[in-house]
């Protein structure tokens, strides 16, 4: 594995994404859109200062952070929350711990060889999202 997460990444898979949005409390149609879709992140880092754009046909997100730093994030496009959100690492894998009304939200990222695995979690559900890269 490497820190090294730059690049622009298609999704291969997504499963248990529907799981993970009823989590999130997100609406039936919206779900039903969303799992069909294929997303495509794209990742500008430069150290532990990150830029990145999740793009798909339906909702695009943006979100710029430094690791280590906390901050307010908006979650725009997919629960349209507020949560406190803290991005570190643990070893070469990006963890993110998201407070707020959802107990266990957040997210672990990392790079095996030309694949970047995410691992989507609130509650008891758990999301794991594949993307290749381009």
């Amino acid at each position: 594995m490497t820190r090294d997460q730059n690049g622009t990444w298609e999704m291969e898979s997504n499963d248990n994404f529907e799981g993970y949005m009823k989590a999130l409390d997100i609406d039936f149609a919206t779900r039903k859109i969303a799992v069909r879709l294929t997303q495509t992140k794209i990742i500008d880092q430069n150290g532990d200062n990150f830029k990145t754009k999740t793009n798909s046909t339906f909702r695009n997100y943006d979100l710029d952070f430094t690791v280590g730093v906390e901050f307010e994030e908006h979650t725009k496009g997919l629960d349209n929350r507020t949560v406190k959100t803290l991005i570190t690492w643990e070893g070469d894998v990006l963890v993110c711990v998201q407070k707020g009304e959802k107990e266990n939200r957040g997210w672990r990222q990392w790079v095996e060889g030309d694949k970047l695995h995410l691992e989507l979690t609130c509650g008891d559900q758990v999301c794991h999202q594949v993307f290749k890269k381009k």
